[in-house]
């Protein structure tokens, strides 16, 4: 099959190349622009194979179309597409395009599908490969792979260690069954379908009053983008590499209980959360040890909820 793929980082690179070991033929590869001196994985992959590339500044622009027919491709893969890509360039190839989506479809539709279902304390989540509709993660589902989520585990742990991988050997088996004429079109269940907005600095702020478990569970969702994001002494200070300790004392939430060289003891609701790596403005991203010796936190010190949010 001659295939058009539309990606971008290391994700898409995979994929480009498990797709040439595969014995498939790229007719052309799609990515966004470059960023200063710095090209994408992708386009550097796609260059070392011999194939086009091109980088439209977005993908709803005429000249993503004209390229796209240009190919003459049979499939459009999308690999990690965070541009919107428009139904006449998607639905250009003969048999239309294929999606890797990294939730159990028609849950956690969406850009932060991973985030969210982290967030939300889910014990599993998963990968779907689904035919591209004009919906966001609407389409027919092609395969589904599962996996359980970790009780401490964060979204990057989760992405990296499980959907990562499996979510490339998915793009390849899907691209194997639609040429061998054993790929499934399977309607999703609208009525099941949830979606949530992008887990960005918009939704990044900790609400310490939450019970304990939630509270952690924010955190190692927001790990690591966006960061969940607390003040301290008036300062706006992102929280990571959390873990939840089952001990409880009377404190108010969000009260610092002990200082310690593994981290910061914090109190929350039925609980308390062992906190070893932040960021702040000045310090950028910083284990404890180096955020106690700038910031001199005490027990008692209190963490409190941003009314404002500001990127550092």
């Amino acid at each position: 099959m001659r295939i058009a793929l539309i990606g971008q980082a290391a994700f898409g690179a995979d994929v480009l190349k498990g797709l040439l070991n595969q014995g498939q033929e790229v007719a052309g590869v799609f990515c966004p622009p470059d960023r200063g001196a710095k090209t994408d994985p992708l386009k550097d992959a796609a260059l070392a194979a011999g194939l086009k590339v091109f980088q439209p500044a977005h993908m709803k622009n005429p000249e993503a179309f004209d390229q796209m027919v240009s190919l003459q491709a049979d499939l459009g893969v999308l690999a990690f597409v965070t541009d919107i890509v428009p139904a006449r360039v998607f639905s250009a190839p003969k048999l239309g395009s294929i999606c890797y989506h990294p939730s159990i479809l028609p849950k956690y539709r969406g850009s932060s599908a991973i985030n969210w279902a982290v967030i939300n304390g889910e014990s599993q989540t998963g990968l779907t490969i689904f035919w591209v509709d004009e919906g966001i993660d609407t389409g027919d589902i092609l395969l589904q792979k599962k996996v359980e989520i970790g009780p401490s585990e964060t979204t990057g742990e989760l992405y990296f260690n499980k959907l990562y991988q499996l979510g490339v050997q998915a793009c390849l088996e899907a691209v194997d069954l639609i040429a061998r004429g054993e790929a499934p079109r399977i309607p999703q269940d609208h009525s099941l379908s949830t979606y949530d907005p992008p887990c960005d600095e918009k939704v990044a702020a900790l609400d310490w009053n939450r019970p304990g478990r939630k509270v952690f569970d924010f955190i190692r969702g927001c790990d690591p983008q966006p960061g969940a994001t607390t003040t301290f002494r008036g300062e706006t200070v992102k929280l990571y590499n959390a873990s939840f300790l089952m001990e409880e004392r009377p404190a108010p939430a969000g009260e610092i209980l002990e200082v310690t060289d593994k981290g910061l003891k914090v109190a929350v609701p039925g609980g308390v959360l062992l906190i070893s790596r932040f960021r702040t403005k000045d310090l950028g991203k910083v284990k404890a040890p180096e955020f106690i010796g700038a910031k001199k936190p005490r027990p008692g010190d209190r963490f409190g909820s941003p009314t404002v949010m500001r990127c550092c």
